[in-house]
């Protein structure tokens, strides 16, 4: 298998070298002028929607977080909350009461008023029966509010139907309820998401679908005016393409760093290359409801079939961890002893003897061609790793390729048996891991359980750890809720990534926030 692997990537490094030669997409946005600061921030892949009601992917957020402001924000560096706008706020003895003091005198970008009104219909457009299939986050970040009231011009009241200890953090989520103009929403309808108007530092300019997203600093921005001008989110779908660009000149910032590419990055006096632990999960889901993963026995024989540290050493050298459970090691409530089913082929046959797949057993794996901040060789370099270790084990792996924002749709639509997928944490809460991904609760309607994994025990644990106020109770609970994930597999479980981006050193302001989205209001560029 080693042999294998290097096969692979030898010829992934050709084709590589091939496409770095393509010309390069024209990076200058339309309406700039002279002397201004234009930075241009390189990705993989383009964002699927700009509405934050409709959206759960990365790539989203990071444009999302830049445009919009939510109640409450994370402090740089951390997961701990700070005023944004929402100034103060105050809970009940029974913690089942939040309620909000407002920033006075913000706008929107088309000049309405930001008000308890326009809170209100934001959490409203979210919650039950406004809410849709097409919100995903909907019911996870506010399924517990009961109501929410406008109790006076500058004061909002959140009513919980139960108390919920990831309250505070959720609405500070960059995809949980980011304030949007109501009078933009209701006149746009479902074009809100490609014209997007938010209170946030910089305002939306343009959309050149695959190509680019221009935003423009927002001049009466209430935190202060951004110190850049111009902020392109440039799609570069090749690893290394995205590298040559930053390494000429011809971007500022990218992500999603090949483990091929990080020795040439850091060799660049020019360059920065940032690296810090991941608030990430990348694994392979096996749908629980369906033949062959509706049973537990084959669910096991896959995990054991893999061998998932070989995949780590030779495919991300050095630039992931193994993973042994859903938690990354930097939440809490992450249990170091937790142990997955291991490398084991010949116990991994015996169980697939036992559950009547006799070299028999055949799946469809669906599949990404991007790189994923938890994934940077990309989904389909794991899928046929994956692919030559179940054959090893008599099992036939059908791969289906897609875009990202194709593949999303797949894994959405039910497609395949199993597929390729990954998840960044949105708040520092094991509850953003462990209830959001596979909690009963999160299937069907566009939520986010595409494992349709159902298991009443470990669900009562989730929602025990949501209601108590105790951090000790609370990772009691978590600690026996990950066992049982673990005995039943529902995902193989692959890496965690090392959050790892590259910037020219003239750009200052600049860091990786431990949920993965990058907060750009303080982001500066040094000119000549």
């Amino acid at each position: 298998m080693r042999r294998r692997l290097a096969g692979v990537l030898a010829s992934l490094f050709l084709v590589s070298t091939l496409l770095t030669g393509c010309g390069v997409i024209n990076s200058i946005g339309r309406g700039q002028t002279a002397g201004e600061k234009t930075v241009i921030f390189a990705r993989g892949a383009d964002s699927i929607s700009l509405d934050p009601a409709l959206i759960e992917d990365g790539e989203s957020a990071k444009v999302v977080a830049n445009v919009f402001d939510t109640l409450v924000r994370y402090r740089e560096g951390s997961t701990e909350v700070e005023p944004s706008l929402a100034t103060e706020w105050s809970t009940s003895d029974d913690e089942k009461e939040w309620t909000f003091k407002l920033r006075k005198g913000v706008k929107f970008h088309d000049g309405t008023p930001f008000n308890a009104e326009a809170v209100k219909f934001n959490v409203e457009r979210q919650l039950r029966p406004n809410q849709t299939a097409e919100m995903p986050y909907s019911e996870f970040t506010l399924g517990m509010v009961d109501k929410v009231v406008a109790v006076d011009e500058s004061t909002v009241k959140f009513v919980l139907k139960n108390p919920y200890a990831p309250f505070l953090l959720n609405l500070a989520m960059s995809l949980s309820v980011p304030m949007g103009s109501p009078e933009a929403i209701k006149k746009m309808g479902k074009d809100f998401g490609e014209n997007p108007v938010g209170t946030g530092p910089f305002v939306f300019e343009s959309w050149e679908k695959d190509t680019k997203i221009t935003l423009k600093a927002n001049q009466d921005y209430w935190d202060g005016k951004p110190k850049v001008d111009n902020l392109i989110f440039e799609v570069v779908k090749e690893n290394s393409a995205r590298a040559n660009k930053l390494l000429a000149g011809e971007a500022d910032i990218i992500d999603g760093i090949d483990p091929d590419d990080v020795g040439r990055l850091k060799g660049d006096a020019k360059l920065n290359v940032s690296t810090v632990p991941g608030m990430n999960i990348n694994y392979m889901g096996m749908r629980a409801d369906r033949k062959p993963f509706n049973d537990p026995k084959v669910r096991q024989a896959i995990s054991m079939a893999i061998n998932r540290e070989e995949i780590i050493n030779s495919l991300y050298k050095g630039n992931a961890v193994l993973a042994n459970g859903p938690l990354p090691s930097v939440l809490f409530g992450y249990v170091k002893e937790l142990q997955p089913y291991p490398y084991d082929p010949a116990k991994a046959k015996e169980l697939l003897k036992e559950a009547g797949y006799d070299d028999s057993l055949s799946f469809e794996l669906i599949s990404y061609t991007d790189a994923r901040p938890y994934n940077a060789i990309g989904g389909d370099n794991l899928a046929i790793a994956i692919q030559g270790y179940l054959k090893e084990a008599g099992v036939t792996v059908n791969i289906t390729s897609a875009a990202w924002k194709e593949h999303k749709e797949n894994v959405k639509n039910g497609k395949g048996e199993a597929y390729l997928c990954g998840w960044i944490g949105d708040n520092g809460d094991p509850d953003n891991f462990l209830y959001a991904l596979l909690h009963s609760n999160q299937i069907g309607n566009g939520r986010l359980n595409d494992a349709m994994y159902n298991n009443p025990k470990y669900d009562e644990l989730l929602l025990k750890a949501q209601q108590s106020s105790s951090n000790k109770e609370r990772i009691k609970n978590y600690t026996e809720a990950q066992q049982i994930l673990v005995k039943d597999a529902p995902w193989v479980f692959i890496s965690n990534s090392l959050d790892m981006t590259a910037s020219n050193k003239s750009i200052s302001g600049f860091s990786i926030h431990p949920t993965g989205v990058y907060f750009l209001r303080t982001l500066d560029k040094t000119t000549k």
